[in-house]
């Protein structure tokens, strides 16, 4: 499956969207934004997943993925970022950044809606 726009990447992620704790996913792409895995890279407690940059690239890295999508779900409903997520978001991109490794997207999921980062122009551009 080729990934042009975040709602691309929903079908493929849209399951988790109905879980009772939040879920981190990773989406691999290679250069033609052909998605080579998605992975469950951690499943919070209560309703926060902490993960640090090199657990979320270790498997891209390996791939020789040209590019990420993270998405993550709000059992709560509500799709918009919390601060913790847009800090992420920093973060995640400084280290894309690094490793030549694209953040093509952030994309939040609830069982009604999503929030994409790309959309909303809130994808931290590299310095």
């Amino acid at each position: 499956a080729v990934v042009t726009k975040p709602i691309d990447v929903i079908p493929f992620i849209k399951q988790y969207a109905i879980q009772q704790s939040e879920h981190f996913v990773c989406v691999t792409v290679n250069g033609a934004k052909e998605i080579l895995a998605i992975r469950v890279l951690c499943i919070g407690t209560g309703n926060m997943a902490v993960l640090k940059p090199c657990e979320i690239f270790s498997e891209a890295v390996k791939e020789h993925a040209s590019g990420i999508i993270i998405c993550h779900n709000h059992p709560g409903g509500c799709a918009y970022p919390s601060d913790a997520d847009i800090e992420t978001t920093k973060t995640l991109s400084r280290a894309s950044h690094i490793l030549g490794i694209a953040m093509l997207d952030h994309i939040i999921i609830t069982k009604n809606s999503y929030f994409s980062f790309l959309e909303h122009d809130l994808l931290p551009v590299d310095e």
